[in-house]
């Protein structure tokens, strides 16, 4: 993947608890990372504005549905990444 050197402006404390957190993947992956996890979560953003004005509010039990199955799903992502590489064949 091709790769574009930026440079950004950064409040001190916050670069020295990313540099902290982000030490043994590097700064510019915690980076790249973070941002496309911005990008996804506007564009996500944008779907939910769309489909409400389509269909109207989501209601409280929806929302309670939709954030249950939300948790579901991390369960099951941090039950394959503390598995390892045991899954690797498993269907989804």
């Amino acid at each position: 993947m091709a790769t574009k050197k930026v440079t950004v402006t950064i409040p001190e404390d916050l670069l020295d608890e990313i540099r902290a957190d982000a030490a043994e993947r590097g700064l510019s992956a915690y980076v790249a990372e973070a941002l496309r996890f911005k990008r996804d979560r506007d564009r996500l953003l944008e779907l939910v504005d769309w489909l409400q004005e389509e269909h109207g509010p989501v209601t409280e039990d929806e929302r309670a549905t939709a954030l249950e199955e939300l948790d579901d799903l991390d369960a099951e992502h941090e039950r394959r990444r503390t598995a390892g590489g045991r899954d690797a064949g498993e269907a989804a």
